[in-house]
């Protein structure tokens, strides 16, 4: 067996590698994520067009993303997106949604506690763990700030 140098391995990688297509990629996860957020978008106005207000429109369209991504994570769907839109779906209300959703399903045949209810918070638990208890000092701390 021969032994290559870094030269000689650099040649055959640059040989038998296909081209890379970063900027179709970029601009897919462009429009696939401007698609996710249209979509927020359109929802929001129809939510305004029903007579809410304002922040009860957005909390609406928050949770209707949430909703819709849970739904298409559970039926494989956002997962077959997600491979051709690549960074597009990680649109942050939707990409958080899928991330919880996803380990939860995966070891649903575990049982509803110890798989879903367990590995529901893999991912998401940091972050839900650091925003509640954030959460809980600054408040403690704007009481005191402001009692006194």
């Amino acid at each position: 067996m021969k032994h290559l140098s870094k030269k000689e391995y650099s040649e055959l990688t640059q040989k038998f590698s296909p081209p890379s297509k970063v900027g179709r990629n970029c601009l897919w996860a462009f429009a696939v994520g401007g698609a996710i957020c249209l979509l927020g978008e359109i929802l929001r106005q129809n939510f305004l067009s029903m007579g809410m207000e304002k922040d009860l429109a957005g909390l609406a369209v928050s949770t209707s993303l949430i909703a819709l991504s849970a739904i298409t994570t559970a039926l494989g769907w956002y997962h077959r997106l997600a491979c051709h839109a690549g960074a597009g779906t990680l649109v942050p209300i939707t990409g958080f949604a899928n991330a919880v959703v996803s380990p939860a399903i995966e070891f649903k045949c575990e049982g509803m506690v110890t798989g879903v209810g367990s590995k529901m918070f893999v991912i998401a638990g940091p972050v839900i763990v650091y925003g509640v208890l954030a959460s809980e000092v600054y408040g403690i701390i704007w009481y005191f700030m402001n009692r006194f």
